[in-house]
């Protein structure tokens, strides 16, 4: 695809060569020379990778490093390059920045360009004249984000918001301040490419490809959105090519957007994952004018998706289909996946997004205290079938309706839809985080006094702006929300619901006290990985309350709620690897015992999406994957309970029942038998009995426990086991962890290696409940196929180890754990 338009890349990459220094602000004593003698810098990067790589600061993460850097936030920084140009005799040249964060003042030999204060969106300077043949200087200053920040709060009036910072006064990414989860790095830099572009007569200046069906055939709607040099009077054609066929249109000069409609007969549609294929199609865009040329390459994905919120005879539901297929959201909230999200690419996307698919998981909520993802994100989720809900940045906070920051508002989210509409798995696009819940409930009104919160950006622009650029893609106004103005935003019987009061303040044996309709947030924490914690936890002994252990736990009394939430559970720890393990599995079951409790529910309710997938560095938090890349056990609980078929024992009025629910396009028939059976070493059968399970495609039925089986003996000694012929399980007991008789030597184990690791091999000789490995004790790289595995006695499991050397010896505690071990 030929292009008269000329990119010159000013990145590191491209062979740009940029320093930092700071400007001014409390450089601390020692440091002092940054003020004076730039470090080398990094584009597209942050000041903190920069100084981190230039080896003036420690690692951010480790011990309390976050506190004795905040300095960094405060101080103000300045970026520099130098390059030549050769004159191409273009008529427009064009410096174009695709993030700045944040607060910027561009110049260019000398010329001041622009100020910005959105990292939100990019930006594109005039400096045609302004470039000479040798010597180009490219400066940068970024005002301090903190300083920025405070500095736009008072003048605006100071709006409610959470955390410490005034996040909501500047369009920047809110966590980067800070979150009950995430560390206050507050950050400046070149966050995303920069180049110049040189080109005469007509450039596209953005496509938006939008892909649709009507019938069996595909169609496609593409916009091209163009830009005119002063003076250039000659029409031009635009032809676009999708699934064989081209189709062509005649621009008139001047006219900056253009429409080509091109369909694709019998057209393969595009489903997310376990409801058909992903296939995409390649679109190729030309423009050509005289002799001027440009063009532009994407994908895109065929397929309709709707949202019925229309209220029924329970309320209001939260449905969204794919081609009129109705979808079951097991899904998770997604925040950045580094603190410094320069750091990711399309590898660690893609990592990421596996844990997502591995845990059975079909949607990822891009949640609004973050950013709108780079397009390797949204690449890889069109790849692999993963549906993307996607908040609009605004999250837990009021925010002002007035300019400058309306302006801003209206200029990025036309940006984030023009780029983000082509995207086949684009689900949803969501208005803000909790906000119409906080204006309802969070004491917001009365400082408020009257000023705008956010509501016409939610009720209002926002719609409006889907409405125009990507009329295909659903539009929500908040999470949680109604969808009615009169019904409070986090009703359970009307569309999507938070549940916080579980972790925050209640047992979670609450889960079943709501019958939602759909929940878009909940959750519960545990602690990392071992081998991630004690990484950047140097605490002599290690405590749950240590200092630094406390800078890597941002929720308010977080470690004090893991504490009481064991409830009668489990029992407190012994020592802190009982902690870290209890309270990892007190994570784990918590939030299983949600989705088993929601899925049971089914069709009333119609999907999960829990509080988090992943963590953006090393902290005790709500995440299923830690910041080391390691899955947690609350992911090989995620697995099961967000498995498409599934089986769990649930309460009911006249008793236990078995729920089965199958989220597949095909019937599922088996046999189950439920057996009660003793605890103890004879594992003896009490009872049994089997029935024939049908479950048609996307259903879900409730079979009532036999009363044999659903009565016991003795609470203590007694459990209930569901085997399905297929390999389904699911156990019931009559008693909690902390009264419940386990034999504390339940199991043996046994060690063989490997080509690439080891396999450890576990034997019941009574219940063993729960068994976990943790191979990251003995080597950090270790890595487990998986975990929360009970057994009953006479039964064996392997877990398969990869990514470390055989150890030597038999394994026990505290590698080897199990429920067991807490309880003896």
């Amino acid at each position: 695809m030929k292009s008269t338009l000329r990119t010159v890349p000013l990145t590191t990459a491209g062979g740009a060569a940029w320093t930092v220094r700071a400007v001014d602000g409390p450089v601390p004593e020692g440091q002092g020379d940054l003020l004076t003698t730039p470090v080398a810098a990094t584009v597209p990067g942050e000041v903190h990778t920069d100084l981190l790589t230039a080896g003036v600061i420690p690692d951010p993460f480790d011990g309390d490093n976050e506190g004795e850097l905040a300095w960094i936030g405060l101080t103000s920084w300045t970026y520099r390059t130098v390059f030549d140009w050769a004159d191409d005799q273009q008529a427009v040249q064009e410096l174009v920045a695709e993030g700045l964060d944040t607060a910027a003042t561009v110049t260019l030999n000398g010329t001041e360009l622009g100020r910005t204060c959105n990292q939100h969106r990019s930006y594109r300077f005039d400096v045609t004249g302004l470039l000479i043949a040798e010597g180009n200087e490219v400066v940068i200053e970024f005002a301090s984000p903190v300083t920025t920040a405070n500095r736009l709060s008072e003048e605006s009036g100071l709006w409610p918001h959470t955390n410490l910072h005034p996040y909501n006064a500047i369009r920047k990414m809110a966590s980067n301040f800070g979150w009950d989860w995430g560390p206050d790095v507050a950050t400046v830099g070149i966050w995303r490419p920069i180049r110049i572009e040189s080109w005469t007569g007509v450039r596209i200046d953005s496509v938006r490809p939008l892909a649709g069906l009507e019938e069996d055939r595909g169609v496609l709607d593409t916009k091209v959105a163009l830009a005119w040099a002063e003076g250039f009077s000659t029409d031009a054609t635009i032809t676009v090519e999708v699934g064989g066929t081209t189709n062509q249109v005649t621009v008139p000069a001047g006219s900056t957007e253009a429409t080509v409609t091109s369909t694709v007969d019998a057209v393969d549609r595009w489903y997310p994952r376990g409801y058909g294929d992903q296939p995409l199609y390649d679109v190729t865009v030309s423009l050509e004018a005289d002799a001027q040329s440009d063009g532009w390459r994407g994908r895109v994905g065929f397929r309709t998706i709707t949202m019925n919120v229309a209220p029924d005879e329970n309320g209001g539901p939260f449905v969204l289909s794919v081609n009129g297929k109705p979808v079951y959201v097991r899904g998770a909230n997604w925040i950045p996946d580094d603190a410094f999200v320069t750091r990711l690419n399309r590898e660690t996307y893609e990592s990421s997004i596996r844990d997502a698919i591995d845990g059975g998981m079909n949607l990822l909520r891009v949640w609004g205290g973050g950013i709108y993802e780079s397009d390797d994100f949204y690449d890889v989720c069109d790849e692999l079938g993963v549906l993307v809900w996607q908040d609009f940045l605004f999250a837990c906070a009021a925010y002002s309706e007035e300019e400058p920051l309306r302006g801003e508002v209206e200029a990025e989210a036309r940006q984030a839809v023009t780029r983000l509409s082509r995207h086949a798995s684009l689900a949803l696009w969501n208005g803000n985080n909790e906000n119409i819940w906080g204006y309802v409930e969070w004491g917001w009104r009365a400082p408020l006094a009257g000023r705008t919160w956010g509501e016409g950006y939610y009720f209002d622009l926002l719609p409006a702006i889907v409405a125009e650029l990507d009329p295909r893609t659903p539009y929500s106004a908040g999470s949680p929300f109604s969808y009615d103005r009169y019904i409070h935003p986090n009703d359970e019987r009307n569309g999507t619901m938070h549940i916080w009061d579980v972790w925050n303040q209640v047992d979670y044996s609450t889960y079943r006290n709501y019958k939602p309709r759909f929940v878009s947030e909940f959750g519960f924490q545990g602690p990392p990985a071992w081998s991630t914690l004690t990484s950047v936890v140097h605490d002599q002994p290690l405590d749950p309350y240590g200092e630094q252990m406390l800078v890597h736990q941002k929720a308010f009394e977080g470690n004090l709620k893991l504490e009481r939430g064991l409830g009668e559970h489990l029992p407190r720890w012994k020592d802190i690897n009982d902690w870290h393990w209890t309270t990892q599995l007190n994570q784990a079951r918590a939030v299983a015992y949600g989705i088993e409790h929601f899925r049971s529910l089914f069709p009333l309710n119609t999907g999960a999406i829990v509080w988090q997938l992943n963590d953006n560095w090393p902290v005790v938090s709500w995440a299923a994957v830690d910041g080391h890349g390691i899955r947690k056990p609350l992911w090989f609980a995620l697995r099961r309970v967000y498995a498409d078929r599934l089986l769990t024992v649930q309460p009911r009025e006249d008793g236990p029942v078995v729920a089965a629910h199958n989220d597949t396009d095909v019937a599922w028939s088996t046999e189950v038998t439920v057996s009660r059976r003793s605890t103890a070493k004879s594992g003896e059968v009490l009872a049994s009995e089997t029935f024939a399970l049908e479950v048609p495609a996307r259903s879900a039925v409730l079979n009532s426990l036999p009363a044999s089986v659903a009565t016991a003996g003795e609470l203590a000694t007694e459990y209930v086991e569901v085997r399905a012929a297929d390999g389904a399980s699911a156990y019931w007991y009559f008693a909690e962890d902390t009264a419940l008789k386990l034999d504390g030597d339940a199991y043996t184990a046994e060690v063989a290696g490997t080509e690439n690791g080891y396999d450890v091999t576990v034997t019941a000789t009574a219940l063993a409940k729960d068994l976990a490995l943790f191979p990251d004790r003995l080597e950090a790289s270790a890595r487990v196929d998986s975990g929360l595995i009970t057994l009953s006695a006479g039964e064996s499991h392997t877990f398969h180890v990869t990514g470390a050397s055989t150890p030597a010896g038999a394994l026990g505690v505290p590698v080897l754990r199990s429920a067991n071990d807490l309880l003896t």
